[in-house]
């Protein structure tokens, strides 16, 4: 089957999934001409947020996505801890930190320090028994892209149990409050219906799997149908969105639109 990206560009199905395995794919070109979680949740925010994130990029290196990769990396695929770099120094401000960074690429470097974290968070993620089983008899790190509501969409399940059930790594500053911010701060909503929808599992097969960067509980949740049907509500707003704004319309026409929307309200 071919697969129409945004820019207009056709290309097989099979060859998309293959190249998506690649980070640098993934994120470099579908990042662009596919819609994800991440760049569709901007549209819910506002046309102009995904306007800039169309124009500029979008942000790849702010601390959480970092926690969240090394942990990623840790816990999912170790294999490639090798392929980063730890420089130990107290502060991103030294001058060793500073000719680091200038060697290594953002997503590759990190600090001792961070690194004792991570692996902390690790360590306490395989010590737990639930964990550990929602990891065993699985594939990690899987992509999938295809259609939604005749649009392109790109997801990578962190695990894929071979039932089925997708289980999303998650690291959390709260976790008591995770129930609330994946609902309201975060809309996760928006992830569990995208990647129900890619993968074809129902909503009873998907799990997030939550550590929390202080205290390193864990945390198992499971997803209600309400949930699910907020996500579903919230992808459908955001595609309207798209339809209205970007749709079909030059870049000056866009640029116009954008320029021209308003959120209005009353005090």
């Amino acid at each position: 089957m071919k697969i129409r990206m945004l820019n207009g560009e056709e290309h097989d199905q099979s060859y998309l999934v293959e190249k998506a395995h690649d980070d640098d794919f993934y994120y470099g070109y579908l990042g662009k001409v596919a819609f994800s979680s991440s760049n569709l949740k901007k549209l819910l925010d506002s046309p102009r947020t995904y306007y800039n994130l169309m124009q500029y990029g979008e942000e790849t290196n702010s601390q959480a996505l970092r926690d969240g990769r090394l942990i990623h990396t840790m816990v999912l695929e170790p294999h490639k801890i090798d392929e980063m770099t730890f420089i130990d120094v107290a502060s991103k401000n030294a001058k060793k930190w500073k000719e680091a960074k200038a060697e290594h690429p953002n997503h590759l470097l990190y600090t001792v320090k961070e690194r004792s974290l991570a692996e902390r968070m690790t360590e306490a993620i395989f010590k737990n028994a639930q964990a550990v089983e929602l990891l065993r008899d699985a594939s990690f790190e899987q992509p999938a892209v295809d259609y939604i509501e005749g649009y392109p969409f790109r997801g990578k399940a962190d695990i894929i149990k071979n039932d089925g059930t997708i289980i999303d790594l998650k690291t959390s500053s709260d976790l008591r409050n995770f129930v609330y911010s994946a609902r309201h701060k975060y809309s996760y909503d928006v992830q569990v219906y995208i990647y129900c929808r890619l993968f074809n599992v129902d909503y009873t097969k998907f799990k997030f799997l939550v550590i929390d960067k202080l205290s390193c509980d864990v945390g198992v949740y499971s997803v209600s149908e309400e949930f699910y049907n907020k996500g579903e509500e919230k992808v459908m707003y955001a595609l309207q969105q798209y339809s209205d704004f970007f749709e079909d319309r030059t870049l000056e026409e866009i640029q116009q639109e954008v320029n021209n929307y308003t959120i209005q309200g009353e005090l």
